[in-house]
């Protein structure tokens, strides 16, 4: 289940929330019952590494073969 950030309207406090994708946001801290938003923020995703390039998925040219589709005379 996903975690969401949500912030205390009144105070500015963050909450990490899980709930499910298919929830509606929060409008009311489910123990408190305070006034929340969901707050967007970015993904964790970090990409290392040399790269990823368009290229790097698709076969070699061979040679020779003007349309590319494999040289099967």
């Amino acid at each position: 289940m996903p975690t969401y950030v949500y912030k205390n309207i009144e105070t500015g406090e963050l909450y990490e929330i899980k709930q499910s994708m298919r929830e509606d946001a929060l409008t009311r801290h489910p123990e408190t019952g305070v006034p929340i938003k969901r707050v967007l923020s970015a993904p964790g995703i970090a990409f290392r590494g040399s790269g990823f390039y368009v290229t790097d998925s698709r076969p070699k040219p061979s040679e020779g073969s003007g349309s590319g589709g494999g040289g099967g005379e």
